[in-house]
């Protein structure tokens, strides 16, 4: 049943007067005319009440479905993605909320939130195509597709392609895919060729992940570590890096070639986001370290909490995670070292363009 608006009442009042006023006061109405007019009155107020009903309902955005997989925190607080590893790198499931701590700054943080569970991931493969990755890049191409085909099949994924210049190798119209044929031409877009842009490479994914709606964010980086012809710095990526909402898994391929190879970087943004530095003897290696990534992420536990230090100060706050269980003598957990808390400051990121 359908509850008229307040206003009907007065839709019906101006029919009747406007008909008073096209026949004139002392004009006597047909039964027909009238009976007519009575069924165009109950149509025009059915109408008007729909309408009324339908502004009631579909306005609000609060009431449209929330995009899957999306989970929507406080913006304060931190969320973890953790590894944990016996002394033999075995990975170590059936671990509960009591299991573990977590520290920040020295202080222990009360957990609020804990899972494990194996959930879509938005991810990033961001590979070197400067000139001296020509003779490994059929190596990097099959262990991107196996790192693909190994995968949750509702993860997004995009390519970032560089050399010098920085570009995402889907279409345009394509953010994100979960196709292993489209990541396969996106790798191929670029002869590789000229020099080196890691960083800027690195800043245009960072960004391009906040597009993603996957609850976990995750770079996987293949490179020799060098970089001679990025815009941003060092330090500039660190920071975007800082954010506590990404994983950054590194492989470096180095040959006696590669004059301005650099495994250092690539350990770094590894270890303070929580990922791992593979550095291979050779490119056939590649393709298990892929898939061994791939199993890692769908291992992670997911440990949330709301610092106790409120500040939002910008400054850099060091995190440590530990995990016992009956019966394991040593336990290693690795996640991300720490994070830069909120600030009001403006950050940069790089623009990648498209071919």
């Amino acid at each position: 049943m359908i509850e008229l608006p307040s206003s009907a009442p007065c839709v019906q009042s101006q029919l009747k007067l406007h008909a008073a006023e096209c026949f004139g006061t002392g004009t006597r109405i047909s039964e027909e005319f009238a009976s007519t007019f009575r069924r165009l009155v109950v149509v025009l107020v059915l109408i008007a009440a729909t309408s009324f009903a339908w502004a009631q309902t579909s306005s609000p955005s609060h009431n449209l479905p929330a995009e899957p997989y999306t989970i929507k925190v406080n913006v304060d607080m931190v969320v973890l993605r953790a590894t944990v590893q016996d002394r033999k790198n075995t990975l170590i499931s059936g671990l509960d909320k009591d299991d573990f701590q977590v520290l920040e700054d020295g202080v222990l943080q009360p957990i609020k939130t804990f899972g494990h569970e194996d959930i879509p991931v938005t991810v990033g493969l961001v590979i070197d195509n400067s000139g001296s990755m020509k003779p490994k890049r059929a190596d990097v191409i099959a262990a991107a597709l196996a790192f693909a085909r190994s995968s949750n099949p509702q993860d997004q994924m995009f390519v970032v392609n560089f050399n010098e210049r920085v570009s995402f190798g889907l279409p345009e119209q394509i953010q994100f895919t979960d196709k292993v044929a489209q990541l396969e031409v996106a790798l191929s877009r670029i002869a590789p060729d000229g020099e080196t842009a890691l960083y800027d490479a690195v800043a245009a994914a960072l960004e391009h992940l906040k597009k993603g709606n996957r609850a976990k964010k995750v770079l996987i980086v293949i490179s020799d570590g060098g970089d001679n012809a990025s815009k941003h710095k060092l330090t500039e990526i660190m920071v975007q890096a800082g954010q506590p909402d990404v994983t950054i898994y590194t492989i470096g391929i180095f040959d006696e070639q590669d004059a301005d190879r650099n495994p250092g970087v690539l350990k770094r943004l590894a270890k303070d986001t929580g990922g791992e530095a593979f550095l291979p003897a050779s490119s056939k290696d590649v393709v298990p370290i892929c898939e061994r990534i791939a199993h890692d992420i769908r291992n992670q536990y997911t440990i949330a909490y709301t610092p106790t230090n409120r500040n939002r100060d910008g400054s850099y706050r060091v995190i440590q995670v530990k995990a016992t269980a009956p019966g394991r003598r040593r336990l290693m957990v690795r996640t991300r070292t720490g994070y830069f808390a909120p600030s009001a400051l403006p950050s940069t990121a790089a623009k990648a363009i498209r071919p």
